[in-house]
């Protein structure tokens, strides 16, 4: 059977079909057990037509941004120990005093 993927892999791997006319590029499928719809497609470089016979889906990415407020949560975090001027609290310790 035709693979599709593997014959546009090929022609773009293939620069002088991928710069050949329609009628060079018709020659070479001309062997080929394409269908003739998607031939056509293919010889009109019509890619959106190609990516829906291919069954290609409307395609969607969400990127979601973190919280603002993280990055304070994670500064309370850090600065717990510290005093006014970022300098560590000293505890006070059990040891007696001489």
């Amino acid at each position: 059977m035709f693979d599709v993927i593997d014959f546009l892999e090929s022609v773009g791997q293939d620069a002088q079909l991928r710069y050949a006319s329609s009628e060079d590029v018709a020659a070479v499928l001309v062997g080929q057990p394409i269908d003739a719809k998607l031939r056509d497609v293919i010889l009109a470089k019509d890619a959106q037509a190609l990516g829906v016979m291919l069954g290609k889906g409307p395609y969607c990415c969400y990127i979601d941004p973190g919280k603002e407020d993280e990055g304070d949560e994670k500064k309370k975090k850090d600065d717990k120990g510290k005093d006014d001027k970022g300098k560590v609290k000293e505890s006070p310790s059990n040891r007696p005093k001489k």
